[in-house]
């Protein structure tokens, strides 16, 4: 097993971190372009990528051996799952969520990883300023998300960060090429009531577990 793959060997357990350095994330790293990238420019920060596909966790392994990247590991596992029971309180300073399956049929949209529940697992983990990243090439999705945050007074809408072409996600290269719209908006974490979170109520045979892979649209399981 490789340095940068993290094993979970106890579900309930939480992972260690180094809590002296700053933590960037990144839900759906895919093969790890934009997440590895920033990791080689930012040498005092860890980061760690969150990705089902073990393909995808792969390639985001072997980027990071040849680019002797030591600062990145990747996680095969559900982000709901990781964000509220395995990541350290008011840390990451960035998480970022590009691209997300949007699961456009309606009968699916409970499968959407953006709700209370992710809302409230990723205000626990952000830093008091700390901010989310989020696009994608769906707008009712991207209506959504921001509807769901706006009602949310945790959060304060912010200017996203700025992606030039060479730190495009797989995603986004195919959708620009493709001459889509994309849609980008960013949330930072605001002061809060800092309750304790409730334990995940889901039945058995949706509990996560590491490299569980569900079934994804056959439009997103080109890459």
């Amino acid at each position: 097993m490789s340095d940068h793959i993290i094993r979970v060997t106890d579900p309930c357990k939480p992972l260690e971190f180094d809590l002296s350095r700053p933590l960037e994330i990144e839900v759906g790293c895919g093969k790890g372009k934009f997440l590895t990238a920033r990791a080689a420019e930012n040498p005092d920060c860890d980061f760690l990528g969150i990705e089902r596909m073990l393909e995808r966790v792969r390639l985001f392994d072997g980027k990071c051996r040849r680019g002797n990247i030591e600062n990145a590991k990747v996680l095969r596992l559900e982000a709901l799952y990781t964000f509220h029971y395995l990541l350290p309180a008011h840390h990451a300073r960035t998480v970022y969520v590009f691209f997300p399956d949007p699961w456009p049929k309606k009968k699916h949209h409970s499968h959407r990883l953006f709700g209370p529940l992710f809302r409230t697992a990723l205000w626990k983990r952000l830093e008091v300023g700390g901010k989310l990243e989020f696009a994608t090439d769906h707008k009712e999705y991207f209506d959504e998300v921001c509807e769901g945050f706006a009602g949310d007074a945790r959060y304060e809408r912010v200017e996203p960060m700025p992606r030039p072409k060479e730190v495009w996600t797989e995603f986004e290269t195919m959708f620009r090429e493709q001459g889509l719209p994309i849609y980008s908006a960013a949330w930072k974490s605001l002061p809060g009531d800092d309750q304790p979170l409730e334990p995940l109520t889901i039945p058995p045979e949706a509990e996560p577990r590491e490299g569980i892979v569900r079934r994804v649209s056959s439009e997103y399981a080109k890459i």
